[in-house]
């Protein structure tokens, strides 16, 4: 029997951000965390949380109401590591010379930090170009093949004893940058404190995480699990950062984990905000980002998508049709849990990962397979968990679509 790690929740509690009272608009259920892959031996012991997301009326920021301890999600044997992808090994090289071009070139000696730093995927790049850096990854395991790449990284949490390190052996940064971790704090705004301390008074922020307007209009809830306590928006990290004397100063979309966007904020007040980044206010004011009405839509957004999907796998298994998932994802835990999809559905996921092959998914306990498993057996139809990686798959995955097979998404 599966244990849930919580009993009954409140229905109301303090924003993390602004300490306004928020309560949950919907729920996607008992969730297990997305990406703890097990063994048979641990399915008894597998931890529960109540995924339930919150948007809060005052600072406009979207954040999930209760969230497992880090300790449970970022640890020894975490299994995302970013180099297993080559649209993210190209995106992250892009991203260094974009920073080294647009921020670096006229800076004697710059210094950078990286929080959440993972297997060194980006601070590889300014490492090769003698740039003087410093990795933060909570994950030993990740943090270790950093290391060995000769990125240098620090294993912990970014807190005090990280921050006093950095200060004391290293000096202020001119650039601290995240991609795809801010998102995964919850103690926001005691890191925006701190990030603001380590910058120099010429010194820049710059992180990238989903964002908030493209999953509301794609109805990609998946976005939504465990590591992602918040998804922003330009209005919400407006709000979040300025009372740190941090200014948003660009916004830039990006189409990385289904549609983000890159944030540049500034220690210098005086900068000026791009055009680019008026536009984008201007689309989440359209759209009416900042009103509860629009996360009402997307709860029955929600449900509709998933009866759709329901239907569409029943009638796959009807056919007798074989369908398998492809790409061991977080996001798929969420699609799994929520729409409570089990072998029965989905025979199996496959996965190029080795730490996820020869385990199952976690909630639903389905067998995640090595890749070969797909590839030497009939499959007609295979459900994409790994939608953001479609253009890179498709490729791949030619003799697969010549042989009459399909893909499969939860996505309009």
């Amino acid at each position: 029997m599966q244990v849930s790690s919580q009993k009954k929740i409140k229905n109301t509690k303090k924003c993390r951000v602004c300490s306004k009272s928020i309560s949950p608009f919907m729920t996607f259920g008992k969730m297990p965390i997305a990406n703890a892959f097990l063994k048979k031996k641990e399915f008894k012991k597998e931890y529960f949380f109540h995924l339930s997301p919150c948007f809060c009326k005052s600072c406009y920021s979207f954040q999930l109401f209760t969230q497992p301890n880090p300790k449970k999600m970022f640890h020894k044997n975490y299994a995302f590591f970013s180099k297993t992808s080559n649209h993210m090994k190209r995106h992250f090289k892009d991203f260094y010379k974009w920073i080294d071009r647009t921020y670096l070139l006229k800076r004697e000696k710059p210094f950078v930090v990286e929080i959440g730093s993972n297997d060194g995927i980006l601070l590889e790049n300014f490492a090769k170009k003698g740039i003087k850096h410093l990795g933060v990854e909570p994950s030993s395991n990740v943090a270790n093949e950093a290391l060995k790449n000769g990125v240098n990284t620090l294993v912990g949490f970014f807190g005090k004893s990280i921050i006093k390190k950095i200060l004391n052996n290293y000096g202020k940064a001119d650039i601290v940058v995240l991609a795809n971790v801010m998102c995964h704090i919850p103690k926001i705004n005691d890191v925006a404190k701190s990030i603001s301390e380590i910058l120099n008074k010429n010194g820049y922020l710059i992180f990238e995480d989903p964002y908030l307007l493209d999953m509301l209009k794609k109805v990609s809830y998946d976005q939504i699990y465990d590591e992602h306590v918040f998804m922003f928006s330009a209005m919400s990290v407006k709000n979040i950062f300025e009372k740190y004397g941090l200014k948003l100063v660009d916004a830039i979309p990006q189409e990385t984990h289904g549609g983000s966007m890159r944030y540049v904020l500034a220690k210098n007040l005086k900068i000026t905000e791009s055009s680019r980044l008026k536009k984008v206010l201007q689309k989440e004011k359209k759209y009416n980002i900042h009103r509860s009405e629009t996360y009402k839509k997307f709860k029955i957004n929600c449900e509709i998508s998933k009866n759709n999907l329901l239907k569409k796998l029943n009638m796959l298994k009807k056919l007798n049709k074989k369908v398998i998932g492809y790409a061991a994802t977080s996001k798929s835990t969420t699609i799994l849990n929520y729409c409570n999809i089990d072998k029965n559905l989905i025979n199996f996921i496959t996965d190029t990962t080795p730490i996820k092959q020869d385990t199952f998914s976690p909630g639903m306990h389905i067998p995640i397979k090595p890749y070969k498993d797909f590839s030497e057996i009939n499959v007609d139809t295979a459900f994409l968990f790994a939608w953001n990686h479609k253009r890179e798959i498709m490729k791949k995955e030619k003799k697969f679509l010549k042989k009459g097979g399909t893909f499969l998404t939860h996505l309009k």
